[in-house]
């Protein structure tokens, strides 16, 4: 199952980003992960949240052009070469990674990236047969991973 990701087209000047991020605070949308791509004159800021429609909504009308796009999550150990062999099933079953970003997740096993590829389902199909120590997320899989995460921090962080 695909992830909903916000792709946000916004200026490349200073305070835009934070304008985001608090346009989705203000409004209790928390950001799971972010990546932004810039250019001399704007940038792209890729965002997965935990109310992809509410943040969609809120930020439409505060005047940002967004579009969604489904991605894949993707679970893979956390050694050297494990994310070579996530991507080596995808080379072999002739599927473009369009691109990836990586975000942190508080666990010693295992790290977590975001891909974008040509084909999700047949993207999700080829890690599955596989072997490797790769696993795909599903969007309520990855969303209850991420809530038990910052459940554990915020508990951890009072003691």
């Amino acid at each position: 199952m695909a992830i909903k990701q916000l792709t946000v087209f916004v200026q490349n000047s200073k305070g835009t980003i934070v304008s985001v991020t608090d346009t989705l605070a203000k409004n209790n949308i928390n950001i799971r992960a972010l990546s932004i791509a810039e250019t001399e004159d704007f940038g792209i800021l890729r965002l997965i949240v935990n109310d992809t429609e509410g943040a969609t909504k809120i930020l439409n009308e505060s005047g940002y052009l967004i579009k969604t796009i489904d991605v894949i999550g993707v679970k893979i150990g956390d050694n050297p070469g494990e994310l070579t062999s996530a991507l080596a099933v995808l080379d072999k079953a002739n599927i473009n990674v369009e691109y990836l970003y990586a975000f942190m997740a508080r666990t010693e096993k295992h790290a977590y990236v975001v891909l974008r590829v040509e084909d999700n389902a047949c993207a999700e199909n080829a890690l599955m047969v596989t072997t490797s120590a790769s696993e795909i997320i599903t969007l309520s899989l990855f969303m209850n991973f991420i809530f038990l995460f910052l459940l554990i921090y915020t508990k951890l962080s009072k003691i």
